[in-house]
C-alpha cells in the first residue's frame, strides 16, 4: 500500500522497537509487537522501517487541536471543570469497525494519506498555557501511534504544571506504560467488550493486553477511568456488563469511574441501532449493584447518570449537563453533608 505523507519534517527515529536480522525490526510500543520488513510499516500504518531502522511518520504532525472541557474525554474525576487541550494525529493500530472517529483515525488506511499541520510539542504545550487548559490530552485517536510526539510534549508540559491524559485503547505495551508514567497523570481507557471474539471480530486486536495495560496503569498510580461504548446486540448482555464491573471492582478498585456510553451508527457498522437510554440505565445499575460507586452514562443529553453522586450517602456532588458543570459542590475532596471521600484527582 502507498501512503503519501503530507509531512515535510524531517523523519523522527521511533523509540521502543528492536533491530532484527535481515533489516527488519520489531516495534514494541503497542501489544501487535509488529515485526516489520524494510520499506514496510507496523498495523498502525504510521511507522515504517527504513533501511533497518523504526521512524514515526507523525511526529510533530497534528490532524487535530482543540480545547476540550475535561468531561469530554470523559474523564469526570480530574479536575472537574477545567479545560484539555486536545491534540491527535492520523492512524490507529486497531480497526474498529465502529469507530467514532474513523475519518482521522483511519485515513492512512482509507485514504492512503497522512495529513497534519506542524506543531512542535513547546508549540503544543504554548497553546495549551495560552489557552489556560489544565491538562494536555493525547485523544480522538490512539496516543500510542504518536506515542514519541505525546512523550516529548508531556515531559515539557510536566515541567510547566500541566497535567497529561491518555484517551486510549489500552493497547500499549507495558514498556511504553512504564515510559510514559513519570508525565502520565491521568487515562481514560476504552474496554470495548468483554469477550475475546469482541476484539478480535470488531477491532482486530486481543482482549488480554487492555486487561493488563488496565492492571499496570492502576500499579503504577495512574488515575484511571473506564469507558464500554455500549453496542446493542453485540456488548449489552447483562452477563458481560456485569463481568467488566467486577473486573474494575476486582482488579482496579470501586472507585475507578465506569463510563458507560451511546452507540450510534457509523463508519462500518450501519446496521446497528442506537443504544436504548434504558440499556444505558440498566448497564449503570449493574455496575452500582457490583458494588462501584461511579459509573456515568455518556452520549445522552440531561441524564441522572451524568451526575456525580456520594456513594455513601447518596447526595447529589456535581451536576452536569453535558459536559458542563451547574454545580460542584464537594469540599476538599469530601461530600458536605456526610464526610466521605470523593475519588479522584483535584475534586475540589
Amino acid at each position: 500500500m502507498l501512503i503519501k505523507n503530507t509531512n515535510t519534517s524531517p523523519l523522527h527515529e521511533a523509540m521502543l522497537y528492536e533491530k532484527l536480522d535481515d533489516n527488519k525490526v520489531r516495534c514494541d510500543l503497542c501489544a501487535h509487537r509488529c515485526v516489520i520488513a524494510a520499506g514496510r510499516k507496523g498495523i498502525c500504518l504510521v511507522r515504517e522501517n527504513r533501511d533497518g531502522a523504526l521512524y514515526t511518520l507523525v511526529y510533530g504532525r497534528t490532524i487535530s487541536q482543540h480545547v476540550d472541557p475535561v468531561e469530554k474525554k470523559p474523564l469526570f474525576h480530574f479536575h472537574p471543570g477545567t479545560l484539555a487541550y486536545s491534540i491527535a494525529t492520523p492512524g490507529c493500530n486497531f480497526r474498529c469497525t465502529f469507530c467514532q472517529n474513523w475519518e482521522i483515525s483511519q485515513m492512512p488506511r482509507e485514504q492512503h494519506l497522512i495529513m497534519g499541520t506542524e506543531a512542535t510539542p513547546a508549540e503544543i504545550v504554548a497553546d495549551a498555557r495560552r489557552t489556560r487548559c489544565r491538562s494536555i490530552a493525547y485523544t480522538y485517536t490512539e496516543p500510542t501511534i504518536f506515542f514519541e510526539y505525546a512523550y516529548d510534549t508531556a515531559r515539557l508540559a510536566h515541567e510547566q504544571g500541566l497535567g497529561n491524559l491518555f484517551i486510549t485503547n489500552g493497547y500499549e505495551t507495558p514498556e511504553a506504560v512504564e515510559m510514559i508514567r513519570p508525565y502520565l497523570d491521568a487515562a481514560n481507557v476504552d474496554l470495548k467488550a468483554f469477550t475475546k471474539d469482541f476484539y478480535r471480530k470488531m477491532v482486530g486486536a486481543k482482549l488480554q493486553p487492555v486487561l493488563d495495560t488496565l492492571k499496570l496503569m492502576k500499579q503504577l498510580g495512574i488515575w484511571i477511568e473506564v469507558t464500554t461504548l455500549i453496542i446493542p446486540t453485540l456488548n449489552d448482555s447483562e452477563d458481560e456488563l456485569r463481568d467488566i464491573a467486577r473486573f474494575i471492582r476486582d482488579e482496579l478498585d470501586v472507585d475507578t469511574p465506569w463510563h458507560v456510553s451511546a452507540f450510534y451508527p457509523t463508519y462500518k457498522l450501519l446496521d446497528k441501532p442506537r443504544t436504548p437510554p434504558a440499556t444505558l440505565r440498566r448497564a449503570r445499575e449493574i455496575g452500582l449493584e457490583e458494588g462501584l460507586h461511579y459509573v456515568y452514562e455518556g452520549n445522552v443529553y440531561g441524564s441522572e447518570g451524568e451526575n456525580t453522586y456520594c456513594y455513601q450517602c447518596g447526595a447529589r456532588l456535581i451536576h452536569r449537563r453535558g459536559f458542563t458543570i451547574m454545580e460542584n459542590r464537594i469540599v476538599d475532596g469530601h461530600c458536605p453533608v456526610c464526610g466521605a471521600t470523593v475519588a479522584g484527582v483535584g475534586m475540589g
